[in-house]
């Protein structure tokens, strides 16, 4: 954004790409076994890889500033899967352009599974001029695109089977907190990116952030312009209260799914956000993929005041209809 006062981000997330072929029984002796099987049973029919195609197609015609990815890019964490996810980051644009977090699925089974993600680290990492310190690998990131600031958050961690569950941590939180401070004393827009909903209810009981509550602790302290999230597969609405305000916490579904029995069906969301001499003002357009038409088409504008204005009812409803 520099040199300009409007910058566009496209949100997407739980792309689910990878194929698993060539998949060895060796490698389901855990809790990848039950994932394959729902793999073979419904994901495999419902995560399609020609909506990912026309995903491409369309970020080529929408031409967005940068691109956010918040996680689940595999099904099972499998190295296999890292690499195929490594060569589809390659073609959705260079790493100074695309911004990539973890999801669940990344960290489905192993308590070494960051080591495979880091084939993904030139989409991790921070601005490297900006040496930030921190004790966990790559997390909070930090991006600075003009005036806006993009943090990037993990809530990968394995988990029990039937659980989906993500977590933190206090180093993370503290690391976010000092983030949203000096990127606000900077007056930058802050987009905070993280997999799991923050906000208890969003999701059922097993798929929470486990210290969501933790999370929604540092943001009313630190203030945030906007929360972006995956993991739901469904279009989500919600607010975390300040004294300064509301800050928009909204969730992308399912970039790839078309589920005509759910009626889940892949949109992503581009934003708008443009400087004014009094604030910021931001605009979320909904794209939709079109069975009919196989591409994907404009489905709604939203307009989002920054900080929000408690009107959560009716931007909720105007998503439901999306």
């Amino acid at each position: 954004m520099s040199g300009s006062k409007s910058f566009s981000l496209a949100h997407i997330s739980d792309p689910h790409l990878t194929s698993l072929s060539n998949i060895k029984i060796s490698q389901l002796l855990n809790k990848r076994m039950q994932g394959y099987l729902s793999w073979l049973r419904k994901r495999r029919f419902i995560h399609r890889r020609e909506i990912v195609d026309s995903l491409l197609e369309d970020l080529h015609l929408t031409r967005p500033d940068h691109i956010a990815v918040t996680g689940d890019l595999t099904h099972l964490g499998l190295p296999m899967e890292y690499v195929e996810a490594r060569h589809w980051l390659d073609s959705l644009g260079p790493p100074e352009q695309v911004t990539v977090i973890p999801g669940n699925h990344e960290a489905y089974w192993g308590r070494n599974w960051f080591e495979k993600c880091s084939m993904w680290e030139p989409y991790l990492q921070s601005d490297t001029h900006l040496n930030l310190s921190r004790t966990a690998d790559f997390f909070p990131s930090l991006r600075i695109r003009g005036e806006v600031a993009l943090i990037g958050l993990c809530t990968a961690i394995p988990s029990l089977p039937c659980l989906a569950t993500g977590s933190l941590g206090q180093e993370q939180l503290a690391g976010l907190e000092t983030l949203l401070q000096q990127t606000g004393n900077q007056g930058l827009l802050r987009v905070v990116l993280i997999h799991h909903p923050p906000v208890e209810g969003t999701v059922k009981w097993r798929k929470r952030l486990t210290d969501g509550r933790l999370f929604v602790d540092v943001l009313e302290r630190c203030g945030a312009e906007l929360v972006l999230h995956g993991h739901a597969h469904i279009p989500t609405f919600s607010n975390i209260e300040t004294s300064a305000g509301s800050i928009p916490v909204i969730g992308a579904p399912s970039v790839s799914e078309l589920n005509h029995r759910s009626k889940n069906y892949a949109k992503y969301n581009i934003y708008q956000l443009r400087k004014t001499a009094a604030n910021w003002e931001m605009t979320m357009q909904i794209r939709g993929y079109s069975a009919t038409k196989q591409c994907f088409i404009p489905e709604k504008e939203v307009a989002l005041p920054v900080p929000l204005a408690p009107h959560a009812e009716l931007i909720s409803g105007l998503l439901r209809d999306a």
